[in-house]
């Protein structure tokens, strides 16, 4: 569990935004707890040193060959403003990143939230808006603390006005459907329901990422370190609404059992 906190100690050093330390310090100090399940923890220590070496690699430049490789075969070579396949395929990846927007995933999370306001949870709802709130803010001050330029490799398929990395689509989608998928399925009591809520969640906010990639607005790099951070956040949200639920601080949903509890 120890081996970990080093790397993630030199990304707090490496990131010029306060804030942004700071949610590296409350990562570190969720590592040092024995708060959640030894398999939901050793996910969300996976997906913290992918996101540092995936930073670390791209303020190096060692990313940029990979980068620029995928983002070509990406293109016709003879007209680089044309991604490669037929015209509803690009038609689709637009399809696919609208599912990472600030609005649709607004819309959802909303509904998420009256879903639960519906079912008198009204904690859980909080936790629920705060938790992708906050991820957002966190993607934001990210973006402005490496503040990467976008590609401009190739022309960009659709409108970009921030900076590139991490991905704020990449980030989000993976915060909001991962978290959103692992709230649904607490009240599945069928195990299947649960493996299909979660595996539609992690293709939703794979086919969001693909998309970014595809319509030249993000470097891949980019799009994995958006991954691994809304991973991130989304695996250590769950591990502490299972903490709260246990002391009480949240509602507990009605297909819990005292096995569930101990699985994300």
């Amino acid at each position: 569990m120890k081996a970990w906190l080093p790397g993630a100690e030199r990304l707090r050093r490496l990131l010029p935004e306060p804030v942004a330390r700071l949610a590296v310090d409350a990562v570190l100090r969720l590592g040092r707890t024995k708060t959640g399940t030894l398999a939901s923890v050793a996910l969300l220590v996976a997906a913290v040193a992918g996101f540092i070496k995936t930073a670390e690699e791209m303020l190096k430049g060692h990313t940029q060959a990979l980068d620029r490789a995928i983002l070509l075969a990406l293109r016709e070579h003879a007209d680089l403003s044309d991604p490669v396949g037929p015209p509803w395929v690009e038609e689709m990846a637009r399809d696919f990143t609208a599912l990472g927007g600030v609005a649709v995933l607004t819309l959802i999370t909303l509904s998420a939230a009256g879903f639960l306001a519906l079912r008198r949870q009204p904690r859980a709802m909080w936790f629920v808006l705060l938790s992708v709130a906050g991820g957002q803010l966190l993607s934001t001050l990210l973006k402005h603390g490496f503040n990467r330029p976008r590609p401009e490799l190739v022309p960009h398929e659709t409108v970009v006005y921030s900076a590139s990395f991490p991905s704020g689509h990449s980030a989000m989608a993976a915060i909001t459907y991962l978290t959103l998928g692992l709230l649904l399925a607490r009240f599945q009591p069928d195990r299947q329901v649960k493996v299909y809520l979660l595996a539609l969640a992690v293709f939703v906010t794979i086919a969001v990422g693909v998309s970014r990639v595809y319509l030249g607005v993000h470097w891949p790099t980019d799009v994995l370190a958006g991954w691994t951070l809304g991973a991130a956040w989304a695996i250590g949200c769950r591990i502490v609404a299972l903490r709260f639920q246990k002391t009480g601080e949240i509602e507990s949903t009605p297909a819990e059992t005292t096995q569930d509890r101990e699985t994300p």
